[in-house]
């Protein structure tokens, strides 16, 4: 292999690791508005929804996952458990159970500005 073909070749590496490792680093992470809810249904994840325990509804999160939520507001943060699916409101990337809503201190506000970060995924 002569050596413009080696440069070439490092060239096009290098330049397809710096689109894709930002991908990945970002995988774990976002932000978007959340909400809670307070119903004893089932959820996705078979178990009966209860209000006190932290948990949230993601669209694709496994369940189980352990997600730290941030308030963009008061920089408040709470451990929630993913259980359930949702939510479905554009622009909303969880919905809280009511126990972790009153943690980040957006219970009366019924919605806020999070940012999430995925600490342990099963």
């Amino acid at each position: 292999m002569t050596n413009i073909r080696r440069i070439t070749l490092a060239a096009a590496t290098i330049a397809a690791c710096s689109i894709i490792a930002p991908l990945q680093a970002n995988a774990g992470t976002g932000c978007g508005g959340a909400s809670w809810y307070a119903l004893t249904s089932k959820t996705a994840s078979g178990e009966r929804m209860n209000p006190s325990n932290l948990t949230a509804a993601h669209r694709s999160l496994r369940f189980g996952t352990k997600v730290k939520v941030t308030n963009a507001r008061n920089g408040k943060a709470v451990v929630v458990r993913i259980n359930d699916r949702g939510p479905f409101i554009k622009g909303r990337v969880l919905d809280l159970s009511k126990a972790a809503a009153k943690n980040i201190g957006m219970v009366s506000s019924g919605t806020a500005k999070v940012c999430y970060e995925i600490l342990a995924s099963n």
